[in-house]
């Protein structure tokens, strides 16, 4: 007899993902993803941020944190291409752009996307998001790494992608 594996879902379901930000100075926050069949929605708070300033936003390979931000690996980038803004045909499926911390430090996040899954072969579960400490220039800035990094800088804070409850925030 075969049991039904029962965490099987289908990408057309209503699914959520949360994430615990923290950073060693001080950055702290939360990251809200919501999937309504292939629409993404990321809504969140990062605070401790430096002040007025645009900061590369990128869901990670892994959600590994035992080495802090780094062991998060690159940027999650199943189908191979050039990193990229939030609008572009191809780019990293974890491109997520730029957040823009206000005068205390405090980014709110509010981001719709096409390419980020929950769900699927290419599922951001398990994985990590990283905010950065710089401006992400979205693969358009002539750098060594900008087609790789988007030249954003160190790792200001990040967290691990877990499943979550539907319509937490109402």
């Amino acid at each position: 007899m075969q049991i039904p594996l029962l965490t099987t879902f289908t990408c057309a379901a209503h699914l959520a993902g949360m994430a615990t930000i923290s950073g060693p100075n001080d950055v702290s926050g939360w990251v809200y993803f919501q999937q309504k069949g292939h629409k993404m929605s990321v809504t969140g708070e990062i605070r401790g941020l430096s002040p007025d300033q645009e900061h590369g936003f990128h869901v990670h390979e892994f959600g590994d944190l035992s080495d802090g931000c780094m062991s998060t690996g690159a940027h999650y980038n199943p189908f191979g291409h050039d990193h990229g803004a939030p609008s572009d045909k191809n780019r990293h499926v974890g491109d997520l752009g730029n957040i823009k911390a206000d005068a205390d430090g405090v980014a709110k996040i509010e981001i719709k996307d096409c390419l980020v899954r929950l769900c699927g072969q290419h599922s951001v579960i398990g994985r990590g998001v990283v905010v950065h400490e710089g401006t992400d220039d979205l693969g358009r800035g002539g750098y060594d790494d900008s087609k790789k990094t988007g030249h954003a800088g160190g790792r200001a804070g990040c967290g691990v992608i877990a499943y979550a409850p539907l319509n937490m925030l109402d």
